[in-house]
């Protein structure tokens, strides 16, 4: 079960996702029970903070679940944006070592706070962004080696 809190219109929610199948996730909005559908199959590993679309949330109170799927090529891992937004706060540097599901970046999205996690393993061999920047999805932020 993972669980996140989201602050939506200066309400806050905690939310804790129990079960993910196929494009139904059953979860709890602050205690709350929920079955939402996503506009596509999720695997369970693939819900986390780090958000790559919105998907559609229905019966949630103005809930949004978002997923991550891990970009990655030869040269490492490549940690992408999931949404256009700005980069509040990157929490690597060139040289660091990171742990898979470690938090690098922190990026502000449809005026939510979602940090982006390390994928894998690995140490940072680039950074791409600065504090401040505007990203657009897909953009790749850190690469891990």
């Amino acid at each position: 079960m993972k669980n996140f809190k989201f602050k939506i219109n200066g309400t806050e929610y905690s939310v804790d996702i129990n079960e993910v199948e196929g494009q139904e996730i059953n979860l709890d909005v602050n205690g709350t029970p929920y079955k939402v559908t996503v506009d596509k199959e999720l695997k369970q590993k693939q819900v986390v903070m780090t958000t790559r679309t919105a998907p559609r949330v229905s019966a949630a109170p103005s809930g949004v679940v978002q997923t991550s799927t891990p970009a990655t090529a030869s040269k490492g891992s490549k940690v992408t944006t999931p949404l256009p937004g700005t980069i509040l706060d990157v929490f690597v540097n060139v040289g660091d070592k990171v742990k898979a599901g470690q938090t690098v970046v922190l990026l502000e999205a449809m005026k939510m706070e979602n940090n982006i996690e390390a994928d894998v393993e690995g140490t940072v061999t680039e950074v791409k962004v600065r504090k401040g920047d505007s990203v657009l999805e897909g953009d790749v932020m850190v690469v891990i080696g």
